[in-house]
């Protein structure tokens, strides 16, 4: 899947020019948790509720400086910054400019990687340049939901599953993964029931073996054999 698969659009924006409460009037509206400011037709920051936590209206406003006496020496006072923040009048004041956009054919995993390794919610999707979409981490929860649903058998289905078939989906599957190590366990399945025999090398490789069975159409149980590798080195 692709991010265009999953995007909400159209965009709701603001100006940069635009007051503090009407931003906050249209993030309740439409029940949004943020939006795209947009100049000109291009994207210059984002504001949403995280940024409007720190307020002077309510009360909320960052208050006196807290850095070390060291920390004061070599970081530039957050001070005035902090009072525009709180205190700004125009979204151009309180958004959050360093935004990273992303392109509607964009897979999935890189926007995953995106949302965790820049720590944000939501990011503006281009097209040719251009704002087309919104993609939220509520949007791959969404697209999670559906994905879990489709994947999910009808039960007619998981009955009609025979053994042969679910070892041979199950091997394919463990095969193609880089942790698996074949020749340290054996794979067998009677009546739907998984059986490993054999070592696994750690608590988390022995995990997913079991998560990779229980993904196994047909599959109705699983007993795991194995034993820990600290266990059977001794006995060699």
């Amino acid at each position: 899947m692709r991010v265009a698969d999953i995007m909400t659009s159209p965009v709701i924006t603001v100006a940069p020019d635009a007051e503090v409460a009407e931003v906050v009037g249209l993030l309740l509206e439409y029940r949004i948790s943020g939006m795209p400011v947009v100049e000109q037709g291009k994207v210059v920051g984002m504001i949403g509720e995280g940024d409007l936590v720190h307020r002077r209206e309510i009360g909320t406003e960052a208050r006196g400086d807290d850095r070390s006496w060291w920390q004061r020496i070599v970081r530039p006072n957050p001070a005035p910054a902090e009072y525009v923040h709180s205190h700004g009048k125009y979204a151009g004041d309180v958004m959050s400019s360093h935004v990273p956009c992303v392109t509607a054919d964009m897979p999935l995993a890189e926007l995953a990687d995106l949302f965790e390794d820049r720590r944000v919610r939501r990011v503006p999707v281009l097209r040719d340049g251009k704002l087309v979409g919104l993609a939220t981490r509520a949007d791959l929860m969404r697209a999670l939901a559906r994905g879990a649903s489709m994947l999910r058998p009808a039960r007619s289905s998981v009955a009609a599953v025979d053994d042969d078939t679910i070892r041979t989906r199950l091997l394919a599957e463990l095969t193609a993964q880089p942790w698996w190590a074949r020749g340290w366990v054996e794979v067998d399945v009677e009546q739907g029931v998984v059986r490993y025999l054999g070592v696994f090398r750690g608590e988390a490789e022995r995990r997913a073996a079991l998560v990779a069975a229980e993904n196994v159409p047909g599959v109705r149980g699983i007993d795991d054999r194995r034993m820990s590798y600290d266990q059977w080195q001794p006995m060699l």
